[in-house]
């Protein structure tokens, strides 16, 4: 099945919120970083992914992946191909990724990402999704310079 994807906009703030609560993923702070979020849609409009990115200064935090059974892998890497995209229309420098799947990690790895070793930078911690990020065991911060 054919996907498009597009930048997210305060008309799709209430489906996305919803999309996301489905998979059990937070909504805080969406609203003002709407237009940092992609969506990915089938023919119909129903949506089938989406992926945002929370702006701290020149450093973005990705977040809130989520997935509807039956998205092909093509479909996954097209979403990331286009959220660097905007991490880059953006004048993003440095995008981060938290995961507490060591299964994929391989997947960040072919995208270019690297587990980072020392300590996330400041401006990272004020992020409450960072902060709750830290209470999780087995988390894995990653990093792309871009």
């Amino acid at each position: 099945m054919e996907a498009i994807i597009k930048c997210a906009g305060s008309e799709d703030l209430s489906r996305l919120e919803l999309f996301l609560q489905k998979a059990n993923l937070s909504t805080e702070g969406i609203q003002k970083s709407i237009d940092y979020f992609l969506i990915m849609e089938n023919k119909m409009t129903e949506m089938k992914a989406t992926i945002g990115i929370e702006p701290i200064g020149k450093i973005g935090l990705l977040r809130s992946l989520a997935i509807t059974k039956g998205s092909s892998e093509k479909e996954l890497f097209l979403l990331f191909e286009q959220i660097l995209k905007l991490a880059k229309d953006k004048q993003l420098e440095t995008l981060y990724l938290a995961s507490n799947k060591k299964n994929s990690l391989e997947f960040f790895r072919l995208l270019g990402f690297v587990q980072e070793t020392s300590d996330l930078p400041a401006a990272l911690h004020e992020s409450e999704h960072v902060k709750h990020i830290l209470t999780v065991d087995n988390s894995y911060f990653l990093k792309l310079s871009i």
